[in-house]
């Protein structure tokens, strides 16, 4: 049963990191595409929004704020490949993947390690 629970709470910290992600990158891709590619300004609005839910997701990880921002970082590389995957339609390169995958086990590392 411990391995149950202990695999919850290891999936809801991973959701919360890519929702966070998430977050962060709605609201520094919408200003992007104001400003490179002239669309409306009113996407300002969501994405202040978007950034301020950012800033809040961080405030509901578990453990030390460095600790959180430092893993987050790994989360954030690899959201942000699949992003241009899925919202800019560009294929990630082999390198891409590697990078990403040494990013989540930098994030794994920090999160999980044992501590006294």
């Amino acid at each position: 049963m411990a391995f149950f629970g202990t695999a919850l709470t290891l999936l809801r910290v991973f959701v919360l990191f890519v929702v966070t992600a998430l977050a962060e990158i709605i609201g520094c891709y919408l200003p992007w595409l104001v400003i490179k590619q002239d669309k409306p300004l009113w996407l300002l609005l969501p994405a202040a929004i978007s950034l301020g839910a950012f800033a809040w997701l961080l405030t509901l990880h578990p453990t030390a704020a460095g600790r959180t921002y430092a893993a987050y970082g790994g989360v954030y590389i690899a959201v942000a490949i699949g992003w241009l995957w899925v919202v800019e339609g560009i294929r990630p390169s082999f390198w891409d993947v590697i990078g990403s995958l040494l990013a989540l086990t930098g994030m794994a590392v920090i999160m999980f390690a044992p501590r006294s």
